[in-house]
C-alpha cells in the first residue's frame, strides 16, 4: 500500500508539472501564489523584488504564472483593437494572485465601464468610438469568465460569456469590412461562426478556416488572427466546434477526438459559397487547435494547406506517466482524484486546467479528464495528411513543450517547422504577446504556399 501511495503522489506531482512548470525558468519562486501582485504597487518595486519571469517574458505583472499569462494574452490583442494596455494593467493591479473570484470581479468591472463608454458613444452617434469600446469590452468580459469553470452550473459563465459575445457583435456591426454571422449545419444542430471578407463583393477568394483550441472563443481569435487574414485578402471563416465557445456553453457540446467529423461539415458549408475559391481553402488551428487542424487535414483532402500553432501530435496529458503511475490512475481513481484536488489548491495552473478540462470534456473527475485526453492522437492518421503543413513552435512554451516537434517529425507530407524564439519576444505559448510578428511570419508562409490558387 505504501508503494501505491507513493506512486500516486508521483503521478500528481508530474501532472502538476505538465500543466504549470516553466521551462528553464531557473527560479523556484516562480508561479507561487504569495497574495500580492507586483503591478499592484509598482512604485515600491526594488531591484531585488521577485517578479514573474518565464524564459520567454520578463516584466512585473504577476508572480502567479497562470494569471500573468492570461494578462499577457489580453494585452496581446491590443494591436488589433481587442484591448488597451493600461486598461489591462490597471485591472491586473486590483487582482489577488490565485484568487479566481478577484479575477472575475476586476475584469468584469473593467468590462462594464468600457461597455458603458460604448453605449454612450453609440447613442451620441460616435460610431468609431462605440466600435472600439464594444470590442475592448468583449475581450474583458471574456477574461472575466475565464476562471469560473470549476462550477459548471455557475450562472455567471453563460451570463458573462453572452455579454462578451453581445459586445463583440455590436462592435463588428460598425467595422468597415463585412462580418457575417453564420450557422454551419452539423449533425442534428449547427455550429456558430463568423465569415469575414475583405470587401462586400462575391469575388471568389482564398479562404482560411480558423479555429481556436482548449479554452478560446471565436470572438477572441477575430483579434488574434482573423483581422490579419482579412488584411491580407483572405476570406476567413472563424467557427466554434464542440468544447468551444457557444457550442459548449449554449449547446452543451463537448470535445471529441475525431475532429475530422467536425471540420468536414465546415468545409461542406464553405463550398456552398460563391465567394470562396474551392481550390484554395486552408485551415489554421491555435493551441489545442494544433491537434484539431492536422487531424482534420488527415481525412479532409479538400484542404489545400494546414497551419498548426502550436503543433500537437498527441494531447495525452498522461504520456510521461510511468507504468506504475498509470496503474495508480486506473486502479485507484478516487485516491488519485483526492490527491489531485489537494494539489490544485496550491497551483493555479493545475486548478484551472483540470477544472476547465472537466467542463469542456464533459466529465466529473480529474482522472476521467486525463483518461479521455489519451484519445487525442494523430498516431494512426498522420501519414494520411497530404497537404503542406506549417508546424509552429515557441521556444519558451511551458504549456506544450516538445509537442510541435513531435508532430513535425511524424509528418510525411510537405512540411515546414517554424520556431519563434525568446530573444525576439515571441517565445511564449502561441507567441502570446507577439501577435504582429507571429502573423507576419505565419501568413507569409500561407501566402507563398497558396500562391497560384
Amino acid at each position: 500500500m505504501r508503494r501505491i501511495v507513493m506512486t500516486l503522489l508521483m503521478s500528481i506531482l508530474l501532472l502538476a508539472a505538465q500543466f504549470s512548470s516553466v521551462s528553464a525558468a531557473g527560479n523556484s519562486d516562480l508561479g507561487s501564489n504569495d497574495g500580492t501582485t507586483d503591478a499592484s504597487n509598482p512604485g515600491n518595486l526594488k531591484t531585488n523584488d521577485t517578479v514573474f519571469c518565464s524564459s520567454a517574458v520578463v516584466y512585473p505583472v504577476f508572480q502567479d504564472k497562470e494569471f500573468h499569462f492570461q494578462v499577457l494574452r489580453q494585452l496581446g490583442i491590443a494591436p488589433y483593437g481587442g484591448s488597451d494596455i493600461n486598461e489591462c494593467l490597471i485591472s491586473a493591479s486590483r487582482i489577488q494572485p490565485g484568487d479566481f473570484e478577484s479575477w472575475y470581479r476586476e475584469w468584469f468591472a473593467t468590462a462594464e465601464r468600457v461597455r458603458q463608454i460604448a453605449d454612450e458613444s453609440l447613442e451620441r452617434g460616435h460610431n468609431v468610438s462605440a466600435r472600439d469600446a464594444y470590442l475592448r469590452a468583449s475581450g474583458y468580459y471574456r477574461a472575466a469568465e475565464f476562471f469560473l469553470h470549476g462550477n459548471p452550473d455557475d450562472p455567471r459563465i453563460l451570463q458573462t460569456w453572452e455579454m462578451s459575445r453581445d459586445s463583440f457583435r455590436k462592435g463588428v456591426d460598425l467595422v468597415p469590412c463585412p462580418v457575417e454571422l453564420v450557422k454551419i449545419p452539423y449533425e442534428n444542430t449547427t455550429l456558430p461562426g463568423y465569415f469575414l471578407k475583405p470587401d462586400s463583393s462575391d469575388l471568389p477568394r482564398k479562404t482560411l478556416i480558423l479555429q481556436t483550441g482548449f479554452d478560446g472563443t471565436a470572438e477572441e481569435i477575430y483579434f488574434s488572427q482573423g483581422q490579419a487574414a482579412v488584411e491580407r485578402g483572405y476570406n476567413c471563416l472563424i467557427f466554434e466546434g464542440p468544447g468551444q465557445g457557444a457550442a459548449l456553453r449554449e449547446q452543451g457540446l463537448h470535445f471529441r477526438p475525431d475532429w475530422e467529423n467536425v471540420v468536414t461539415p465546415v468545409v461542406d458549408y464553405v463550398l456552398t459559397r460563391e465567394d470562396v475559391d474551392p481550390d484554395c481553402i486552408a485551415i489554421m488551428g491555435i493551441s489545442m487547435g494544433g491537434y484539431m487542424a492536422p487531424r482534420a487535414a488527415a481525412y479532409e483532402h479538400r484542404i489545400a494547406a494546414c497551419v498548426a500553432n502550436g503543433g500537437v501530435y498527441e494531447l495525452n496529458y498522461t504520456r510521461d506517466f510511468s507504468p506504475d503511475e498509470l496503474y495508480a490512475l486506473f486502479n485507484y481513481p478516487d485516491d488519485f482524484d483526492a490527491g489531485t484536488r489537494e494539489a490544485m489548491e496550491n497551483d493555479t495552473s493545475l486548478r484551472w486546467s483540470i477544472e476547465h478540462g472537466m467542463y469542456s470534456f464533459g466529465v466529473d473527475t480529474p482522472h476521467e479528464f486525463l483518461i479521455k485526453s489519451q484519445e487525442y492522437t494523430l498516431k494512426d492518421c498522420v501519414q494520411q495528411i497530404s497537404c503542406p503543413v506549417l508546424v509552429v513552435d515557441s521556444e519558451g512554451d511551458w504549456m506544450m513543450p516538445g509537442r510541435a516537434r513531435q508532430l513535425y517529425d511524424a509528418l510525411e507530407s510537405p512540411k515546414e517547422y517554424m520556431l519563434f524564439t525568446i530573444e525576439e519576444g515571441a517565445g511564449e505559448h502561441c507567441q502570446m504577446g507577439a501577435r504582429l510578428l507571429s502573423n507576419q511570419r505565419v501568413f507569409d508562409w500561407l501566402d507563398e504556399t497558396l500562391e497560384g490558387c
